[in-house]
């Protein structure tokens, strides 16, 4: 299940649940289920955090190594 597709299903138990008017039964389970998405949506925005982060950890690498080569004042992107 994509991020988007979570989150989105995420919005809705939480409608449904400020709607009321449900059962203690199937609020528990939409509850349990507005748990298990927000898990999901948390993994994919550590993912992409890693991601960046490992990216701009690259590219500080290739800008420091760049700058023994004489290069004095390295573009930033």
């Amino acid at each position: 299940m994509s991020y988007e597709e979570s989150r989105e299903e995420l919005n809705n138990v939480v409608r449904q649940l400020e709607s009321g008017g449900l059962s203690l039964k199937d609020s528990l389970a939409l509850w349990e289920r507005g748990e298990e998405l927000a898990r999901v949506c948390e993994q994919w925005l550590e993912g992409a955090r890693a991601k960046l982060a490992a990216a701009m950890d690259e590219r500080e690498e290739d800008r420091d190594g760049s700058e023994g080569e004489g290069n004095a004042s390295p573009t930033p992107f």
